[in-house]
């Protein structure tokens, strides 16, 4: 195992998200939860994994692990080879910002940018240099047309493809989705979990999404279900 000076980050040779028996409990004493038990999973550049379950299943303590945004009580956790563990709280939020991107349900986009600066902001933020057309990346998630458009312009299906669009923005290494079609009818909601299946494939990004949308399945490349805190299938 070798050792990035540069993070001070240790690395593996594993591609992708790396989850190796974690485990996280939430609350104390006679109120703890465990939220992750003796959790594995694998995702591979260019694979789209679903993660579905009931409520309460842990799936969101699942991405907040796999996004740097909580550290498991135990285990290992890697993107890209890097283990999330080694990294201090101001390395792990420029390591968010340039190799993982987040999907939320409503898009969570910024009520007074339009879709153009959407972009524009994450690409300032991440410090990526050269010239960015934000117009190249709306054009391929089918949003060209709405550049100047703001979010209460836009659709629930528009701005959740706006927020793909803007999650890619730094070429992630990781692709973390929270049920996306929350708000969508069905027609909208095919549309973009195929949208999601394309760029993953196209990009290469390991994707991660949890959903409770049964319909959309059939676009990832696997499921796996989460109950009590564990991975099954």
């Amino acid at each position: 195992m070798s050792t990035q000076t540069s993070n001070a980050a240790q690395t593996v040779t594993t591609r992708g998200l790396f989850i190796q028996n974690a485990n996280l409990a939430l609350g104390d004493g006679s109120s703890t939860v465990q939220a992750l038990d003796n959790v594995s999973l694998s995702v591979e550049p260019g694979e789209l994994v679903a993660v579905v379950g009931p409520s309460g299943a842990g799936k969101s303590s699942l991405l907040a692990v796999a996004g740097a945004l909580a550290t498991p009580d135990s285990g290992l956790v890697t993107v890209n080879g890097t283990d999330l563990s080694t990294l201090g709280k101001a390395a792990k939020a420029r390591f968010r910002l340039k190799n993982i991107g987040f999907v939320f349900q409503s898009g969570n986009l910024i009520p007074a940018l339009n879709a153009a600066e959407q972009l524009e902001l994450v690409h300032r933020m991440a410090k990526m240099g050269g010239t960015f057309n934000p117009h190249d990346l709306l054009d391929a998630v089918g949003m060209g047309h709405k550049l100047k458009s703001r979010p209460d312009q836009l659709s629930g299906g528009e701005r959740q493809r706006v927020g793909i669009a803007r999650a890619l923005v730094s070429k992630p290494t990781l692709l973390l989705v929270d049920e996306p079609t929350a708000a969508l009818d069905r027609k909208r909601s095919q549309d973009v979990v195929e949208l999601l299946a394309k760029e993953t494939h196209e990009q290469g990004v390991a994707t991660v999404m949890v959903t409770h949308d049964h319909d959309v399945l059939h676009h990832c490349d696997r499921v796996v279900e989460m109950v009590d805190g564990r991975l099954a299938g």
